[in-house]
């Protein structure tokens, strides 16, 4: 299969990091806030990592992880039989893998975590160290994007297509009212993380389907509303990622670049499992695990320090 020339994920320092005072090396960090957008909770971990890695621990002075769905598999706010809903056992999961990588080379701190308002709509988001993660809830549209019975059918694609005029996050806090919505709301919330960054990173599933071809519409869509938000925003590199197609790409990662993304995945699995519900270790980690192809595509122009900072309401 020809790889188009995908850019293969660069090396990591011989060490996670050295031992350094905190604030010696914040001052290192680059002026660029790193935005991974992911359709289900697991997503970044098997396809855009040890990029994320990278950047939480040297690459970015904030790294920003944006959930768009809920992962929760058709079953909304249901429990499945066990003793927590999905939905929250998945986000248990990639909240565990954040704070184990922000905490690679230092000590546990406290996590702020509480509903904020973007674009009139309250989203559940938590800080920790220098990263962000926020989880919009809204329901998993299936692989073809048809939506599930238990849901409504509603789907980020029958929303962008315009056949569902409404999206309701599965926990019954807010409504997006079509596409333009969703959008804005995703648009507000990275104009309130980038502050006064010059630089801002969107890592997004790679939307050409010649390089990643068949892959979930979910994924798809967040890529999406993602570019969309930053459409006409200032000194934005868009990073793509191949996502399931990986899988028939042989491996690219050395040793320690493997180990780095098998651990924040089993982090991500413990975390799940913590809230009683199944995991597929051997499905994962046979086809994602050890690959990591993406292409760059570079902002134009000199990329200078945002004058305003946005304000979101608690």
């Amino acid at each position: 299969m020809r790889l188009f020339r995908l850019v293969v994920v660069v090396c990591f320092a011989a060490a996670v990091l050295a031992a350094a005072p905190a604030l010696a090396e914040e001052s290192k960090r680059p002026d660029k806030v790193s935005f991974y957008f992911a359709a289900h909770e697991d997503d970044w971990q098997l396809f855009m990592n040890p990029s994320a890695f990278q950047d939480v621990i040297k690459g970015a002075s904030k790294t920003v992880f944006i959930h768009i769905t809920a992962g929760d598999g058709g079953l909304g706010a249901g429990l499945g039989g066990r003793k927590h809903p999905f939905y929250l056992a998945r986000e248990n999961g990639a909240e565990a893998a954040i704070r184990f990588m922000a905490d690679a080379d230092g000590a546990p701190s406290e996590r702020v975590a509480e509903p904020m308002t973007f674009n009139g709509h309250p989203i559940y988001r938590v800080s920790y160290h220098n990263t962000v993660g926020y989880f919009l809830r809204v329901p998993d549209g299936n692989a073809s994007g048809a939506g599930y019975l238990a849901t409504g059918f509603q789907s980020l694609k029958r929303l962008a297509s315009g056949e569902n005029d409404l999206l309701s996050a599965v926990d019954g806090s807010t409504t997006y009212h079509g596409w333009s919505d969703l959008v804005a709301t995703l648009r507000t919330i990275i104009a309130y993380e980038r502050g006064r960054a010059a630089l801002i990173q969107i890592n997004v599933a790679e939307t050409d389907k010649r390089i990643n071809p068949n892959d979930h519409t979910d994924h798809l869509m967040t890529a999406k509303a993602a570019l969309d938000a930053v459409k006409d925003s200032s000194c934005v590199r868009r990073v793509y990622y191949v996502d399931y197609a990986s899988s028939r790409l042989p491996q690219n990662l050395d040793a320690q670049q493997r180990d780095m993304e098998s651990s924040v995945f089993a982090v991500t699995l413990a975390g799940v499992q913590a809230l009683d519900h199944g995991t597929s270790w051997h499905h994962y980690d046979q086809s994602f695990v050890g690959r990591n192809y993406f292409r760059v595509q570079e902002p134009v122009g000199r990329c200078e320090p945002s004058a305003v900072a946005a304000v979101a309401a608690h």
